[in-house]
């Protein structure tokens, strides 16, 4: 495929660097030089310096025969012009990165796909939903539903409590003999460990399994932990992700919001109608023990200062509220939040930059997804008549060292999977790899 990317920011990047594991044509557009002198030393990239809304810029970028034009500046003007451009030089598919969500909500009624605009994606929309799906049990650090929850990827923290400490996974396995989970993925010391027989869960340990409906509560009894139910959130900024995120939570849960910046307050509350807005400096300690901070749930973090965000989290912590959230600009803090104590930090534009990047996945890729911290990505396939995957037993399959099947789900049904299994057509294949061996993975699946 050849792909043009505007915008060598840090969504641009990452999608960048998540396509050089691949063989892709893959031409970055900026106009800081900086910038793209550093993504040609560390990727294997083509790069233009100047405008993407510039026909010249465009017409050296081959646009007439790109597959994908992908327009993720910080400017959401650029993008949209891009975009429009492009797709009437010949772009096959356009994606634009906006700020305005009306765009969203009305895509339908502003026909943007007649403009020359195919898919619109918002950081922050998007960002608000992952805030939501984390908190879909507080005893996970992670949970993303495949088919409507026929199966489910969840993680856990291994503590001194978690039968499954000091375990093989060959011992953890007598543990289910109903086989309804399977460990795919293990984070250690920011390490990612795609497990075998052999690999051992210790204590730190964050676990993750695909697992049957009724497997999430087996995984929940053998790492040590209990369902708990949410109701009181509080939200440190009013950022827009805060501003999204309390949205989305309030229809549910009980939430309050914390920005100290009083204008902003009030164009909060009148657009907030079922939120609690506090006009407050969310750093004071006080403050958020005045505003029982005790009794929440869960805390999360959205300011647009990363350090006011993972610091208030630890605050949280110390007062008992069980699940943390951080917003984090930067990406390698990422890999940082077993380690510090906070649940989960989260970034928008590399939610972002996942996103977008199902768009280029080969094969049927009904859904894509990243684990926070962890460098392997889940992707369900709807499989082939007649695909690789189909022709033999698993273990039989000279499937990829760095990949794991996790499960299907047959007939509305979910399975996990072990190496007596065989696909067949129409199945749902639960899939997790490490970003290099996604192009082998595909191959099965074509």
């Amino acid at each position: 495929m050849r792909i043009i990317i505007a915008g060598a920011g840090d969504v641009g990047f990452h999608l960048a660097k998540l396509l050089a594991y691949e063989e892709q044509d893959i031409i970055l557009i900026d106009m800081d030089g900086d910038r793209l002198r550093q993504a040609a030393s560390n990727l294997d990239v083509s790069t233009i310096k100047g405008s993407s809304t510039s026909y010249s810029v465009l017409e050296e970028a081959d646009v007439a025969n790109a597959d994908l034009l992908i327009a993720v500046t910080s400017s959401e003007e650029t993008n949209i012009t891009t975009t429009i451009i492009g797709k009437h030089l010949g772009a096959k598919k356009t994606i634009a990165r906006i700020q305005n969500v009306e765009y969203l909500l009305n895509k339908e009624k502003l026909n943007l796909a007649d403009l020359g605009i195919d898919e619109i994606i918002s950081p922050e929309s998007l960002a608000a939903k992952e805030i939501k799906r984390l908190l879909k049990e507080i005893a996970l650090t992670d949970t993303f539903d495949f088919d409507e929850g026929r199966l489910s990827l969840v993680g856990v923290t291994v503590d001194e409590n978690s039968k499954l400490k000091d375990k093989t996974l060959i011992e953890a396995a007598h543990l289910n003999p109903n086989q309804n989970f399977v460990t795919v993925a293990i984070l250690r010391d920011s390490q990612t460990i795609i497990p075998h027989g052999d690999n051992k869960f210790i204590e730190g340990d964050h676990a993750y399994f695909i697992a049957q409906p009724n497997g999430i509560d087996t995984v929940l009894e053998l790492s040590g932990k209990r369902k708990q139910e949410i109701k009181n959130i509080m939200i440190l900024g009013g950022s827009k992700v805060g501003f999204h995120a309390a949205k989305r939570l309030s229809r549910k849960f009980n939430v309050k919001l914390i920005e100290r910046d009083r204008e902003k307050c009030h164009e909060l509350a009148d657009q907030l109608k079922d939120v609690m807005v506090i006009c407050g400096d969310g750093r004071d300690v006080d403050l958020l023990q005045e505003e029982a901070i005790e009794e929440m749930d869960a805390f999360i973090a959205v300011t647009g200062n990363s350090e006011t965000n993972i610091i208030s989290c630890l605050v949280a912590k110390n007062n008992n509220v069980k699940k943390t959230i951080s917003l984090v600009e930067n990406i390698d803090y990422i890999h940082l939040s077993q380690n510090i104590g906070v649940d989960t930090m989260i970034n928008k534009k590399l939610i972002a930059a996942n996103f977008i990047f199902r768009y280029i996945r080969k094969g049927d890729v009904i859904s894509l997804t990243s684990i926070h911290g962890v460098d392997a990505e889940i992707l369900e396939f709807i499989v082939k008549a007649g695909s690789k995957i189909t022709t033999r037993e698993i273990k039989e399959l000279d499937f990829p060292k760095g990949a794991i099947i996790g499960g299907v789900v047959r007939n509305g049904v979910g399975y996990t999977t072990m190496g007596d299994f065989q696909f067949r057509p129409k199945d749902r294949a639960v899939v997790l790899c490490r970003p290099e061996c996604i192009h082998d993975v595909e191959e099965f699946f074509k």
